[in-house]
C-alpha cells in the first residue's frame, strides 16, 4: 500500500491512501488527456497495476530482444537517459564510443581497414533502420551507375528469401523497390543461392542473405551464393552486391563459426547489419550497418548540419534519439571484450542442446532448426490430429512461458512449428523446466475425452465443403486454427493460474 502526502486540489484532505483515493476509483481517460492533474504517486500506481498484466520479458521466448543487463551497465543507462545522441557537438564522449563501435564490429566482420584507418558505419535504432540505411545505399549506388550509362533507373529490384523478416518487406514498399522472393520448400528453410541468382536481373540492387533466419534460426550459405553470383558478374557484366542480414547471427558466427566465411572475407558483401539488442547482449533499441569501403555509401545521402553545434554529418532515418543504448554497446564489448562474448554464446548453444534433447526424448516432436545457427529451437508436432502446435503455444502461456507458434512463408505453409530463442538469461535449469512444462501440456492434452479427437476430424471434414461438382478446401493453417478455436472452448473450464 502506497501512502502520500499532499494537497488535494478540490479537498481538504492532507493525508489519504492512493488506493482509496479518487484516483484509482475513477476510470482513467483511455484516448483523452486527461482535465486534471494527480499526484505522481496515484500516477505511478495506475500504471504500474496495469503493467503487471504484461508478460514476464524473462519468459518471453519469442523475443531475441536482450532483457537482462549488468547492474553496472543499468547505472550508465540511466546516467545518460536525458542525453540526445545527435547532438555530437554537446556530447563528443558519446560520440566517440559511438564510433569505436562502429569500428570494432567492423573489424569482426573482416572489413578492410586498417589499424589507424576508420571504418564506415553508424548506428541505428535497430536492424530495421539499419537496413533501410543499406536499401537506400544500393538503390542510390545501382541508379547512379544506370544514370551515367545513359539506361533506364525507375525499376529497380532487390532477391531475398521468402523468409525475411518484414523489414525488407517495408523497405520495398517505402522505398519503391521490387522485392523478389525465393520460395521455400518443405525441409528447406532458407535462400536457395542457386534460385536466387537465377532471378537477379540488370536492375538487381543487391541480394540479401540472412545469417540467422527469423523462423529456424539457420544461417544462409553466403559463400557459395558469392561464388555464383561472381560467375553471374563476369558472364552479364553486371556488378550485383551482396548485403548481409546479421540482424540474430552477427554477435553469433564470429564466436562459434570464427571460420564460417560469411562477412567481409567475400568480396561482393558490401554492407552488414546487426542488432546490438540481441546477441549484442544491449537492451533495446540499437543496431548497426557498416560498409566495406567508403565508395559503398553514396556521399550524397549524407547530410550536414551546424545548427547544433559544429559541422556534424548524419546518416539516418530518425532525428534524435537516446545515447544510453550506445554507451550500453561500449559497456559489453570493454566489458566482456572477444573471450566474454564467446563464453556467453557458447553458453547459449549449450543451453540449446539441452533443450533441444529434451525434446527429442518425448519423441513427439520433429525438430526443424539447424545446428549451425543461432541459439534457438524450432520443432512441430509429428502428429497433430488431435492438437496442433497452436494449442500448445496457448497452454504454456499458463505457466507463464511465450512460446510463438507459426507457420512458415511460401512454399511451406503446410508447416507449423513452436520456435524457443534462447538468450544469455536462459539458464539449463529454465531450460529443464521449460522441457517439464512441455511434457505436462502434453500428457494433460492427450487425456482429453476422445470427443476432442472426433471434433477434430469432424471439423476437417466440415471445412471441406461441396459446392456442385467443385470440392473447396480451406488450408492447413485455416483448419488448424478452427480446431484452435474449439480446444480453447473445450478446455477453458481446465485453466488453472499462472506460475
Amino acid at each position: 500500500m502506497v501512502i502520500t502526502t499532499t494537497i488535494a486540489a478540490d479537498s481538504d484532505e492532507f493525508l489519504y491512501c492512493t488506493f482509496a483515493s479518487r484516483y484509482v476509483r475513477s476510470p482513467v481517460p483511455r484516448f483523452k488527456m486527461p482535465e486534471k492533474s494527480m499526484p505522481k504517486e496515484a500516477a505511478y500506481q495506475v500504471i504500474n497495476d496495469e503493467l503487471m498484466l504484461d508478460g514476464n520479458p524473462r519468459l518471453n521466448l519469442a523475443s531475441f530482444v536482450t532483457t537482462w543487463m549488468e547492474p553496472e551497465c543499468n547505472d550508465l543507462i540511466l546516467a545518460s537517459i536525458n542525453k540526445n545522441y545527435v547532438d555530437m557537438d554537446e556530447y563528443p564522449v558519446t560520440t566517440e564510443l559511438q564510433n569505436r563501435c562502429v569500428n570494432m564490429i567492423a573489424h569482426l566482420f573482416h572489413a578492410p581497414v586498417g589499424d589507424d584507418e576508420t571504418a564506415v558505419g553508424v548506428g541505428t535504432v535497430g536492424s530495421s533502420e539499419a537496413i533501410m540505411l543499406a536499401g537506400l545505399a544500393f538503390k542510390r549506388k545501382w541508379q547512379n551507375k544506370r544514370k551515367a550509362e545513359g539506361k533506364p533507373y525507375d525499376k529497380p529490384n532487390i532477391v531475398t528469401g521468402a523468409n525475411v523478416q518484414v523489414c525488407w518487406e517495408k523497405f520495398a514498399r517505402y522505398f519503391e523497390v521490387e522485392l523478389k522472393e525465393v520460395k521455400l520448400k518443405e525441409g528447406y528453410y532458407v535462400m536457395d543461392p542457386v534460385k536466387a541468382v537465377e532471378m537477379v536481373d540488370e536492375n538487381t540492387i543487391c541480394v540479401a542473405a540472412i545469417l540467422g533466419s527469423t523462423l529456424t534460426g539457420e544461417f544462409e550459405d553466403v559463400k557459395l551464393l558469392n561464388e555464383l553470383l561472381t560467375k553471374k558478374n563476369e558472364e552479364t557484366g553486371w556488378d550485383i552486391p551482396i548485403h548481409v542480414d546479421a540482424a540474430s547471427g552477427g554477435f553469433v558466427a564470429p564466436f562459434v563459426c570464427p571460420d564460417l566465411p560469411w562477412d567481409f572475407r567475400l568480396p561482393l558483401v558490401k554492407s552488414i547489419n546487426v542488432s546490438g539488442h540481441k546477441y549484442g547482449l544491449v537492451y533495446p533499441g540499437v543496431g548497426w550497418v557498416v560498409w566495406r569501403a567508403k565508395e559503398d555509401l553514396p556521399e550524397e545521402l549524407i547530410f550536414h548540419i551546424n545548427y547544433l553545434g559544429s559541422d556534424q554529418p548524419t546518416f539516418t532515418l530518425n532525428f534524435s534519439k537516446g545515447s544510453s543504448q550506445i554507451i550500453a554497446q561500449y559497456y559489453q564489448f570493454i566489458r566482456l571484450g572477444f573471450e566474454g562474448y564467446k563464453k556467453v554464446i557458447e553458453n547459449c548453444m549449450e543451453n540449446t542442446r539441452v533443450l533441444k534433447g529434451g525434446l527429442e526424448k518425448t519423441g513427439r516432436f520433429d525438430i526443424v532448426s539447424k545446428d549451425v545457427g543461432v541459439p534457438l529451437v524450432a520443432f512441430s508436432l509429428k502428429d497433430s490430429s488431435k492438437y496442433s502446435v497452436f494449442d500448445m503455444s496457448e497452454n504454456l502461456r499458463r505457466f507463464g512461458w511465450i512460446i510463438p507458434a507459426y507457420t512458415i512463408p511460401a512454399d511451406a505453409e503446410q508447416i507449423a512449428v513452436l520456435r524457443v530463442v534462447v538468450r544469455e538469461d536462459f539458464s539449463r535449469s529454465l531450460a529443464e523446466r521449460l522441457i517439464w512444462h512441455i511434457e505436462q501440456v502434453l500428457e494433460e492434452m492427450d487425456s482429453l475425452p476422445i470427443q476432442m479427437s472426433t471434433k477434430a476430424a469432424t471439423v476437417k471434414k466440415q471445412l471441406e465443403s461441396t459446392e456442385g461438382q467443385k470440392v473447396v478446401k480451406k488450408s492447413e493453417k485455416e483448419m488448424q486454427e478452427e480446431i484452435t478455436r474449439y480446444w480453447r472452448r473445450l478446455v477453458d473450464g481446465k485453466r488453472i493460474g499462472v506460475c
